[in-house]
């Protein structure tokens, strides 16, 4: 039995924020904005390389929501991520090395959900 995790829904108090957040300051791709009725809008983006996207939207899951905490970004060089997510303007930990080659920066979108960049050096 195949199983992939592929969408993972967040929640979002303002979703025209929480896209510019990810696509403009993150660097997520846009898959969908869509508004199928009934007040619905799916708005679905996509980190570049992965295989699993996020979804915030109206009537996707409750706007107050707790947060969901430690979605984890895996890079191959956190430094660089890091660098770039702070000259986006996003607030970005300063790097922590958690030896063995592990090592984290951490960052919040506008809603609290919580990501960690991690570099898992072999």
């Amino acid at each position: 039995m195949e199983m992939r995790l592929e969408l993972v829904p967040l929640p979002s108090t303002d979703v025209d924020r929480s896209k510019a957040f990810y696509v403009d300051q993150v660097g997520f791709n846009l898959d969908h904005d869509v508004e199928p009725g009934n007040g619905m809008r799916v708005v679905q983006l996509t980190p570049p390389g992965s295989a699993c996207s996020i979804v915030i939207g109206i009537g996707i899951s409750d706007p107050n929501a707790a947060p969901v905490l430690g979605l984890h970004l895996v890079v191959a060089d956190v430094d660089a991520a890091r660098r770039t997510l702070v000259g986006n303007g996003i607030d970005v930990s300063d790097v922590s090395d958690m030896g063995g080659g592990v090592r984290y920066a951490y960052f919040s979108d506008p809603d609290g959900n919580s990501w960690a960049l991690q570099q898992i050096s072999r």
